[in-house]
């Protein structure tokens, strides 16, 4: 096997085990929830709710025009995996936490995309909250999304943070002539 075809099955295996945990929660509570029930989990923090958004993150898009919507996040699902898999192709073969982060981002954009497909919307369960403070619910494709790219984020610092070799210096003329007046520069 090619060396550098490990990098792919770990694209596609991260990515296809994303896809298969987001599309069975979504069924689970599709199946046993009806749609705007809440069960708590952890009281004020943590409840399963089964919502569907039709939009993108936090709503965005929501009220515009169904078929409008499916163009557009299909459209947009579709720039993006080619993106994806752009910077994966570039990236270095050792980066497996870069290709980890991207495979997790990978996943999770299919999962929200077949739900896309299948029902014109993405259905969320995941409902945190502290007091009256409420994050909007997500589901296991949007983790997947979030932790890669906040992964990435670190990953990229590091790597600004990390010391370049200092370019050498260039070779100095020879010494200036004792008898030449020597200027402050000089010293």
């Amino acid at each position: 096997m090619n060396p550098g075809s490990h990098r792919w099955i770990l694209l596609l295996g991260v990515g296809f085990v994303i896809i298969v945990l987001d599309q069975i929660t979504k069924t689970l509570v599709m199946h046993t929830m009806h749609l705007h029930e809440s069960i708590p989990i952890i009281a004020g923090v943590f409840n399963l709710t089964y919502i569907r958004n039709p939009g993108a993150a936090f709503g965005i898009f929501a009220t515009t025009n169904s078929a409008f919507r499916l163009i557009f996040f299909t459209g947009t699902s579709v720039f993006a995996l080619a993106l994806l898999g752009t910077i994966f192709y570039r990236m270095h073969p050792a980066d497996v936490w870069g290709q980890l982060s991207v495979s997790g981002i990978f996943g999770g954009a299919i999962g929200n995309l077949l739900d896309r497909l299948q029902y014109g919307e993405v259905v969320d369960f995941l409902d945190f909250y502290l007091g009256g403070y409420h994050w909007p619910a997500f589901n296991v494709a949007d983790s997947a999304i979030s932790v890669g790219v906040v992964s990435l984020l670190i990953l990229f610092a590091m790597d600004n943070k990390r010391e370049r070799p200092v370019p050498a210096a260039p070779a100095e003329a020879a010494p200036p002539d004792d008898k030449e007046k020597k200027t402050p520069h000089d010293l």
